[in-house]
């Protein structure tokens, strides 16, 4: 998987433990350096399509990726009738 993309990020020149913070004052910080990331929508894709569940990627927490998550699944569910 090419991940060259990544050397784009805003992220690239900050600590990786940035983006795995302990707390949401943490998680803030994090989503802060991702705001007008030039790769925040390929990196949040990355993430949902490897299912990362660890970490602020694309300018989302953890809980924001399982609700993306959800809802597309809810969205492609057919309804039974």
């Amino acid at each position: 998987m090419d991940t060259s993309w990544m050397a784009g990020g805003n992220c690239a020149t900050h600590p990786p433990d940035t983006f795995f913070p302990s707390d949401g004052v943490g998680v803030e910080v994090a989503r802060r350096i991702c705001d007008g990331c030039p790769v925040g929508e390929r990196c949040l894709e990355y993430a949902l399509r490897n299912r990362i569940d660890h970490g602020v990627w694309g300018g989302t927490s953890e809980r924001q990726r399982r609700r993306i998550l959800k809802a597309r699944r809810d969205a492609t569910t057919p309804i039974a009738v």
